[in-house]
């Protein structure tokens, strides 16, 4: 099986999800996974941004799309609001992830690079898989539509991996 497709982007998405690439370096530099993530509104307000921080707080929940959403808590949003929101991931979201964005009522997600390429940089440890479950698989169980575009910009999400995963 071939990976997908990449997706092209308008000028809006290649913005953000730029900004979430971002996020995934300054994880990285922070000895955290290489992931970040951005929540925009429908006008184009940033709501939340953040950075995988498993390695620095201990916290296996504390992927960068989980990190996004809890920061959205106390903003006083409305389910319509949040349903009109984007979540740019610089990587496909995880199921626990996915979850959360169904639960968040985000309506819509962007992202990088996919989790099949993302799974040839973690390699064959037992202590680096991840459920092999599409986040459109996730999604598609949900009553309410989450709209979903990636992988894009693979290029620029990978760069963040190179020489982040253990392979020995």
């Amino acid at each position: 099986m071939s990976p997908p497709t990449e997706n092209t982007l308008d000028e809006r998405d290649g913005r953000y999800l730029r900004k979430a690439i971002v996020w995934s370096h300054a994880g990285r530099r922070r000895g955290n996974r290489p992931f970040g993530a951005v929540i925009v509104s429908s006008t184009g307000e940033v709501l939340s941004e953040a950075y995988c921080d498993t390695a620095e707080t201990g916290d296996c929940t504390g992927h960068a799309e989980v990190n996004a959403i809890r920061r959205l808590a106390g903003r006083g949003l409305s389910r319509e609001q949040l349903a009109g929101a984007t979540i740019y991931s610089s990587a496909e979201p995880c199921v626990m992830c996915a979850g959360a964005i169904f639960w968040s009522a985000i309506g819509r997600v962007v992202y990088g690079i996919d989790a099949e390429r993302l799974r040839a940089f973690r390699g064959e440890r037992a202590d680096q898989v991840d459920a092999e479950l599409s986040c459109r698989d996730v999604f598609r169980a949900s009553p309410n539509p989450i709209e979903c575009i990636g992988p894009a910009l693979i290029d620029e999400a990978a760069a963040a991996h190179m020489g982040a995963w253990k392979t020995d």
